[in-house]
């Protein structure tokens, strides 16, 4: 068993407090996200889970296997960084073969693993070329590829595509979705990006200030945001957030606000009737109707 399960971690920088009771899981083969905005604390959950910071509370588990306590390399972890982080004075093939060398694996064992993965990522040609001699993306296939031969249990990603043009990482987001249906490796990828979490991610866990906000697929996520701060979160162009009252007359339920009255049809919200409440309507559930329309579009 190669999931994963994070059990109230909590984490500070000296005085400040930057993780509070932090828990979820994530099933073998399943490919999560762990979205939010810059700061929230995402990618110190990554680190954490990757034994390179300690943890104050909490326990951290593959399988049934607690790794709390291991290091770095008893974890059977690969992380792929936003800065791609090769060796310089290494080619490709040394590049990716270099985990394998340390523990002394075969030589044959060695080319065999490295020339896979060069053609599962395409990049069979540039196996004798330098760091500097690649483009961004060719970059972060070597960094891809260099986690792959390792045929670890969990894989991590660290806002990996963040320093590619837009084009690009659309094409990338293409190929790292191809590589999860290949290898069926449980994935852990942190972005600040909704686009990434909305397409690539079957499990997003949404972070703010230090705390998960909610976990739930992409649907569950955009259509049953759980607060506020989800729903204005998800969603280009944003969701329309207005406050009002909800009221009855005539046995109907009414929103209420300055100038607008909308009908709900919606027996649920009964039980809000006199309450301030917080109204999301999406860009793409507005109609326009019959009859005339008075307002200002701003651009």
């Amino acid at each position: 068993m190669s999931g994963l399960t994070v059990n109230n971690l909590g984490k500070s920088f000296g005085s400040n407090r930057v993780l509070e009771g932090i828990s979820f899981e994530v099933a073998e083969g399943e490919f999560a996200i762990l979205l939010g905005p810059s700061g929230c604390g995402k990618s110190t959950v990554l680190r954490l889970i990757a034994g390179l910071e300690r943890q104050d509370t909490g326990e951290i588990f593959i399988g049934n296997q607690e790794i709390t306590e291991l290091t770095p390399r008893e974890r059977d972890i690969a992380m792929v960084f936003q800065s791609y982080a090769l060796y310089p004075h290494m080619n490709v093939f040394e590049n990716m073969a270099f985990s394998l060398k340390m523990k002394k694996q075969p030589w044959q064992e060695i080319e065999e693993k490295v020339r896979n993965a060069a053609e599962l990522l395409g990049i069979e040609e540039l196996l004798r070329r330098k760091p500097k001699e690649l483009s961004g993306g060719q970059r972060q296939r070597v960094a891809l590829g260099r986690a792959i031969v390792r045929n670890p249990k969990i894989f991590l990603f660290d806002e990996p595509l963040s320093n590619l043009d837009a084009k690009l990482r659309s094409a990338m987001r293409i190929e790292l979705a191809k590589l999860h249906k290949q290898l069926k490796t449980t994935m852990i990828y942190v972005t600040h990006d909704q686009i990434e979490a909305m397409t690539l991610g079957e499990k997003i866990i949404v972070m703010e200030h230090g705390t998960i906000q909610q976990v739930g697929t992409p649907e569950d996520i955009y259509q049953r945001p759980a607060n506020v701060f989800v729903a204005g979160f998800i969603g280009s162009p944003q969701i329309n957030l207005i406050k009002g009252r909800i009221t009855e007359k005539n046995n109907e339920v009414f929103f209420e606000t300055d100038g607008m009255s909308l009908t709900l049809n919606n027996n649920r919200l009964r039980t809000y009737i006199g309450q301030e409440i917080t109204l999301g309507i999406r860009p793409e559930a507005i109609t326009l109707g019959e009859g005339p329309i008075a307002g200002e579009i701003e651009l």
